[in-house]
């Protein structure tokens, strides 16, 4: 059985991802658009989180019958593995390219020893295989067990463990235990822009996997139910519930996504399930697909999305149009020559991002018209 809705959902995440990701200039981006400095939540830090609960909503599907005749075999377990090798070394990937960009263009010899470890597909590739071997290996009542304790042993851990020269309980960028276990274990100059601390740092992966669990609760959940507008209306019961009990703990420990608080798990979770929701009861209820098609489109290659816009951003960011001590890179001369004039600062540079969407779009339509789809 494969969910439509899913698809869609995924196009949604993926698509959003491109859009607050490039933007024509990080000088003129829109409140809406922009991350949260440090506590709090926008739009865009929603998309991550996104991609995490989609991936477990995914697992009671891919993993039906593994589960139900309780015999994973070796082969299976390889399997989930390579993926997640694969998933890891595609972002690293990406951080190779960076550096050698910079050796092709500026003659730099590429600096392996500050290159950064930990990133977005890299979090993706660990807590894919983590979560995996906990619901192919653990009942609904050990998961939620693993659950609890992982939300608030996080919660405890970041407020009760000193940090030297910080205490306990500091969340700041250098104080917090989340950045001081990773300059110990991966070292300062291999962390997100040279520390203190990466917001895809190992200690945060652990509430990250919880982020997928809630994905494949809500999956296996869904995959039992009739296809009803019932269903829907307790998707948005339980995601109603999670965003309460997430803004209440945020009180006590902070909504933060750099950090990936177990507030922020329940809250984003919640707003995933509230999504999900939307596109369930359009999708698979009315059986309105007609609108989602495009979405669909990116959602079913979102991994080659993710790393093709990667590749070509680096590119853009790293090149330069003309000449002397501070030439202009061709992502800002594009924006300046053919987003700004007309449309101003923030309205180019947020149609510059529009037509980065646009663009993928076309391309993976192509795909899609000849059935080339990317699987890990």
């Amino acid at each position: 059985m494969r969910l439509t809705s899913l698809d869609i959902f995924r196009g949604i995440a993926i698509a959003s991802m491109i859009l607050v990701n490039n933007p024509g200039s990080w000088d003129y981006v829109y409140p809406l658009l922009d991350h949260a400095k440090w506590n709090g939540c926008t739009p865009p830090d929603l998309v991550f989180p996104f991609f995490l609960f989609i991936i477990g909503v995914a697992m009671p599907f891919s993993f039906a019958k593994y589960i139900s005749e309780n015999r994973p075999t070796t082969a299976v377990y390889w399997r989930i593995l390579r993926r997640g090798v694969v998933l890891f070394a595609l972002g690293l990937l990406l951080a190779l390219f960076s550096l050698s960009l910079d050796w092709l263009v500026k003659g730099v010899l590429p600096n392996f020893s500050t290159m950064r470890i930990m990133g977005v597909l890299q979090r993706i590739s660990l807590v894919y295989v983590l979560a995996a071997l906990a619901v192919l290996n653990l009942s609904w009542r050990w998961l939620w067990t693993l659950v609890i304790i992982v939300l608030v042993g996080y919660w405890g851990a970041m407020q009760l463990i000193p940090v030297p020269g910080y205490g306990a309980g500091n969340l700041t960028p250098e104080g917090n235990l989340g950045g001081y276990i990773d300059r110990i274990i991966l070292g300062t100059q291999h962390l997100f822009r040279g520390g203190p601390f990466d917001p895809e740092g190992l200690f945060s992966t652990l509430p990250a996997v919880v982020t997928v669990l809630f994905g494949y609760f809500t999956g296996d959940w869904l995959r039992k139910q009739t296809v009803t507008s019932r269903t829907s209306v307790n998707i948005v019961i339980f995601g109603l519930i999670c965003l309460v009990i997430g803004q209440l703990w945020g009180f006590v420990f902070p909504i933060n996504k750099q950090l990936w608080t177990s507030s922020y798990v329940l809250f984003t979770a919640g707003w995933a399930m509230l999504v999900l929701a939307i596109c369930y009861e359009l999708i698979e209820v009315r059986g309105f697909r007609r609108w989602g098609f495009p979405l669909e489109v990116m959602g079913l290659n979102a991994i080659f999305l993710f790393v093709g816009s990667g590749f070509l951003t680096r590119i853009l960011i790293k090149t330069y149009v003309g000449s002397g001590t501070k030439p202009t890179t061709t992502y800002t001369w594009i924006y300046e020559h053919f987003f700004r004039p007309w449309a101003g600062t923030f309205n180019g540079s947020l149609l510059f991002a529009i037509a980065m969407v646009l663009l993928w779009w076309v391309i993976l339509y192509g795909m899609y018209n000849r059935r080339w789809f990317l699987k890990i």
